[in-house]
């Protein structure tokens, strides 16, 4: 995908005119129950289908979810036929420790990563402390899984500025300097109006960047969840959106029709205008995103 818009308009795709194909890559994180468990294959498997690129694993804070992260990637590798990523922090640890990971990820067959600086223990606000023997940021742990091996690595990039950067030409140069590391590909944060990605893809384009920015999509399955989590990543819920979904708290089903109208305009809207990958975050869950894979085009295999 070029982080360049294109134009691409809705009756050239609507006649079959010729473009790249779709790809898509999604997110789950490790379950922490039983009925977790069984609610994040089930929803994995209804996802499979529609053959993902790859199905990414979040990594808890401080790597606390680093041996469940390792045995849900190890088995939808080796069960499923789905490529799996594993997201992969180096906050609070050694390099040797984060070291360990990477080859217990590539011994498991696990060639892709997403690469995380990770939240310090106070949160996205705090301010981060690198270990003296750990990896001091992002870039320098994307360095440090490349030399371990030929992996497949994702960084983080932020439409809306990381929360810690000190303005928007630290904000690109972080990036560009993982994208120099040796990372493949940047995955943004969710954000909800189209307008922040191309202005975002427009600097890092400047600064010369040009590998694919993908867009981070958000479905909406609990405006509430969502709108709380957004407060803490520094991504902004427009007064628009809030509106749609105000007074839904209490209808689970008309809230549903309104989160797959919304996420199909966004999603509409960015494949008009030329992108061609689409990372969406899932909350494991299968539903908005089967959904909007078919406004993609995207229909399940043997169909």
């Amino acid at each position: 995908m070029s982080v360049e818009p294109q134009n691409i308009d809705r009756a050239s795709r609507r006649t079959g005119a010729e473009h790249p194909p779709i790809a898509m890559s999604f997110e789950f994180f490790p379950p922490k129950s039983d009925e977790a468990e069984d609610r994040f294959w089930g929803s994995l498997h209804r996802l499979a289908p529609l053959r993902p690129r790859f199905v990414s694993v979040t990594y808890g804070a401080g790597g606390s979810t680093r041996e469940r992260t390792l045995r849900m990637v190890s088995k939808i590798t080796g069960e499923t036929g789905i490529d799996a990523a594993a997201h992969l922090t180096c906050v609070g640890a050694s390099r040797e420790e984060v070291d360990e990971v990477v080859r217990g990820y590539a011994a498991a067959g696990v060639n892709r990563i997403v690469a995380l600086r990770g939240d310090p223990p106070g949160g996205v606000g705090a301010p981060f402390e690198a270990r003296e023997d750990g990896y001091q940021n992002a870039a320098d742990l994307v360095a440090g899984i490349r030399r371990l091996g030929d992996f497949d690595i994702s960084v983080a990039a932020y439409p809306e500025k990381h929360p810690q950067s000190a303005d928007w030409d630290a904000d690109i140069d972080n990036l560009k300097r993982k994208i120099d590391a040796g990372a493949d590909r940047a995955i943004t944060q969710m954000f909800f109006n189209n307008a922040d990605y191309w202005r975002f893809a427009d600097r890092a384009r400047a600064a010369g960047i040009n590998a694919p920015i993908v867009p981070g999509i958000q479905p909406i399955h609990s405006f509430k969840q969502v709108s709380g989590f957004a407060a803490k990543c520094g991504t902004s819920v427009p007064g628009w959106l809030a509106e749609r979904f105000a007074g839904l708290e209490n209808e689970p089903e008309t809230h549903a029709l309104v989160a797959a109208a919304v996420a199909a305009e966004q999603v509409t809207e960015l494949l008009d205008s030329g992108v061609r990958e689409f990372h969406f975050y899932t909350m494991n869950r299968s539903n908005l995103v089967l959904a909007l894979a078919r406004v993609l085009g995207q229909m399940p295999a043997g169909r």
